[in-house]
């Protein structure tokens, strides 16, 4: 079969174009870099010339709420467009838990309108919901970051590693479209504050992290069960703590 994963080379799309590829699937990792452009739709149609299934997983440049609307909007409809010409039978996203309660995000705003393209354009899909990942615990923290304190929101999180989002979009990819959205999260439900502790413990960073219920996240508060899945989610195996233990040491800067 052959898949096409656009953001083939990122975080998600490069672990997802191995587990794919070491299935024995015909896989093609698309990005600028392999010239193929979803904004200026250059390479696009002949990326996906006979391609069963196509995931997008690739993410905006700028999170300026301009910017990141555009980028969403004009690549998915570049992708629809080009994918409906080609026959493409399942087109799968990653998006994010709790999307649709953060609409005051211009990120998340981006994110619902990429959804509502996917889901009227007539081809079969599926989204993929899913929680913050280990990866990028460091980079909430240092947005929230004001000489040596961190402000952070305490509502809870259950962040999940790149592997176990990886699996699960392989799995997606060979599976049959859903015409609908699946979550997943990581294994624990842990307050935003705590795991930033722990990250900080681990890796001997002496910034103090500060409880903030005010402290935005994408540009808006969160309520406790803002990032967190529901029910029926499916959950990952990796917890922070493993995974952390995993990470080569850190240089600290000077």
């Amino acid at each position: 079969m052959k898949i096409v994963v656009i953001g083939g080379t990122g975080l998600i799309g490069s672990k997802t174009v191995e587990r794919l590829r070491n299935k024995g699937h015909d896989v093609s990792a698309a990005s600028p870099n392999s010239g193929v452009d979803t904004i200026t739709g250059k390479g696009v149609a002949e990326a996906l010339a006979g391609a069963q299934v196509v995931l997008d997983l690739a993410n905006s440049p700028s999170f300026e709420d301009k910017a990141v609307l555009e980028f969403f909007q004009t690549s998915g409809r570049n992708l629809l467009k080009a994918g409906a010409a080609a026959g493409v039978k399942h087109h799968i996203a990653l998006s994010i838990v709790g999307m649709e309660r953060l609409q005051g995000s211009g990120y998340m705003r981006a994110k619902m309108a990429q959804e509502e393209l996917i889901k009227t354009s007539g081809i079969p899909y599926t989204i993929v919901h899913s929680t913050q990942f280990h990866e990028f615990m460091a980079g909430i923290a240092q947005s929230g970051t004001v000489g040596q304190t961190v402000h952070l929101s305490p509502a809870y999180v259950q962040p999940i590693a790149s592997d176990d989002v990886a699996d699960v979009m392989a799995e997606v990819a060979l599976g049959t479209p859903l015409n609908g959205t699946i979550e997943i999260g990581g294994p624990e439900k842990v307050r935003l504050t705590e795991i930033v502790t722990r990250l900080f413990k681990a890796t001997n960073d002496p910034r103090e992290v500060v409880a903030d219920p005010h402290a935005r996240y994408f540009g808006v508060e969160l309520e406790d069960n803002s990032l967190v899945t529901g029910a029926k989610a499916r959950l990952g195996q990796i917890r922070f703590d493993d995974w952390l233990s995993r990470q080569p040491p850190q240089k600290k800067s000077a």
